[in-house]
């Protein structure tokens, strides 16, 4: 009796699951080079997020969002890569971040995508530890003023982190923004 072609696909289908199955896992595996261990240790996994808007230009009486983000290592863990999706009082945000170690100027890059109330990427200053605070300084157009900004991670624990995004003042003092709370799923 003929086997349908049908049953025929099974063993093709099944093995493509396994080796895309072995591929995801083997994310999981990589090992970060010595300057990636430390931001790969904080981040790496799968986040619930919490962001609240402190009441300001952009938000007069403050807002919030919640949202699932996920970071992994990449390129032979040299580089750390997360994205997530949040909406809320202060609109849906789609973001996607690339971390890497910049070896000939000893610090981090950092390269951003977000999409909200606009849309693009940038290279978004540069990043570095101060302590156990991991830190990305850049400038933003506000205004039509560039403006210092700073993302700072914060209160790293195994199962936890914040992320404070400020800007400084005229007096050189740096203001939050926005304060995103991450516990992991």
């Amino acid at each position: 009796m003929p086997v349908p072609r049908i049953l025929c696909l099974i063993p093709a289908v099944l093995s493509s699951c396994l080796l895309f199955a072995q591929a995801i896992d083997s994310t999981s595996n990589i090992v970060p080079i010595p300057q990636m261990a430390k931001i790969a240790q904080a981040l790496v996994g799968d986040w619930n997020n919490v962001e609240t808007m402190e009441p300001g230009q952009g938000w007069p009486h403050g807002a919030e969002r919640r949202g699932a983000s996920h970071c992994e290592l990449s390129t032979g863990g040299t580089t750390l890569i997360c994205h997530g999706s949040s909406d809320g009082s202060a609109g849906k945000l789609d973001h996607f971040i690339v971390i890497w170690w910049d070896k000939a100027r000893k610090l981090y890059g950092f390269f951003v995508c977000i999409k909200d109330w606009s849309s693009g990427c940038e290279s978004r200053g540069t990043a570095h530890w101060e302590g156990d605070v991991f830190v990305n300084d850049y400038t933003e157009n506000i205004n039509g003023k560039p403006k210092k900004m700073r993302d700072s991670f914060v209160d790293i624990t195994a199962n936890s982190h914040a992320l404070i995004a400020a800007v400084e003042t005229t007096d050189g003092k740096m203001k939050t923004l926005i304060t995103t709370r991450s516990t992991r799923r």
